[in-house]
């Protein structure tokens, strides 16, 4: 017979994998041709915000430049999530953010800050110092490749 937490668990993996899946979805929306990455922020069972990697409101989306680079001034999917947040009546603190991409070092330090407790992610960045920080600070971390 399975235990009240074991039954947790696995309603918590089915959850996890769902909102990964939409996050990867989200993703899609992105005008960015090298990556499309997607996050979710949820908080009490509820979906408190989205974004996904692009261009701030106002400017053109093309996200990459004549010669194939990402231009400066490109938003990451959760910086844009935790961004759109702040201009809610939500709050980030203790809520978990699915990625389809595991976050680079600059958005780890935003992660952090906006209070979220728990990551879960899909793909892993090329550089892990962003999750070695978040290692570092105590953030719950999970990765599920295949959603």
């Amino acid at each position: 017979m399975n235990t009240a937490e074991e039954i947790g668990t696995k309603k918590q993996e089915r959850y996890d994998r769902a909102y990964l899946k939409m996050a990867k979805e989200w993703g899609k929306l992105s005008h960015c041709h090298r990556k499309q990455v997607g996050a979710i922020i949820v908080k009490d069972s509820m979906i408190i915000s989205d974004g996904y990697n692009g261009t701030p409101t106002g400017f053109e989306n093309c996200c990459e430049d004549e010669a194939g680079y990402t231009k400066w001034y490109v938003l990451h999917a959760e910086a844009n999530a935790i961004l759109k947040t702040a201009r809610s009546t939500h709050s980030c603190g203790g809520a978990t953010l699915y990625l389809s991409l595991s976050p680079c070092k600059e958005c780890s330090k935003l992660i952090h800050q906006a209070g979220i407790i728990r990551l879960v992610y899909s793909n892993q960045y090329k550089d892990l110092a962003g999750i070695d920080f978040l290692k570092k600070a105590g953030i719950e971390l999970k990765q599920i490749e295949n959603p």
